[in-house]
Order: C-alpha cells, then sequence, then structure tokens
C-alpha cells in the first residue's frame, strides 16, 4: 500500500523558511517524478516544482529562487525547502509521486505566511 505523508508546515512570519517532508512508504522514490503542489483557500490547486527520474528539476515561476526541491533515497522522503516566504505563499502543500500513470498523494500541510 502506497502511502505519502507530508510534515513541516506551520505558521511563519514572512521572509522566514521552512523545510516540508513527504515520507513515502509502499513506493520507492529513486527514479520516480515527484511533484509539490499547493492550493490557497478558494483556488485550485497548482504545481509548485517537480523533479524527473533524472534528477532535473523545475519550478513555477513565483517560487524560482526561493524554493529547493530535493530527495534523499535512503530516507525515502522527499523535500521542499521554501525560503523568503511570502503572505501569498499560505497554502496547503501536497506531494504526489507518479507511478506509471497514476499519482499517488498525500494528505497535505498546511503552510501559513503571515505578514
Amino acid at each position: 500500500q502506497v502511502q505519502l505523508v507530508e510534515s513541516g508546515g506551520g505558521l511563519v512570519q514572512a521572509g522566514g523558511s521552512l523545510r516540508l517532508s513527504c515520507a513515502a512508504s509502499g513506493i520507492t522514490l529513486n527514479n520516480k517524478i515527484v511533484r509539490w503542489y499547493r492550493q490557497a483557500p478558494g483556488k485550485e490547486r497548482e504545481l509548485v516544482a517537480g523533479i524527473i527520474t533524472g534528477g532535473s528539476t523545475n519550478y513555477a515561476d513565483f517560487v524560482k529562487g526561493r524554493f529547493i526541491l530535493s530527495r534523499d533515497f535512503a530516507k525515502n522522503t522527499a523535500y521542499l525547502q521554501m525560503n523568503s516566504l511570502k503572505p501569498e505563499d499560505t497554502a496547503v502543500y501536497y506531494c504526489n509521486v507518479l507511478l506509471g500513470s497514476y499519482g499517488y498523494w498525500g494528505q497535505g500541510t498546511q503552510v501559513t505566511v503571515s505578514s
């Protein structure tokens, strides 16, 4: 059974940092496409960052230069380091792992950035 568990969210002041974790079980992150999404209240879920099987990363323009996606294969965990946070980064953050054409989702972790 595949399970993704996000953690690391919380309340932070603007300009601060958080590191989100996505711990995977039942699936290995090696050679998988891993993505982080977020959904703010009243808005659609949007792609924040992704890493492909070769290790290349891509970021949405609104987080470029501030967020860094990484993976620790030994811990089977993906991370999203978020720096220089802004109030508009407030959202529930989800990790997503593709297995073939099927995407597995975690339950999400709330990030709230105060001004």
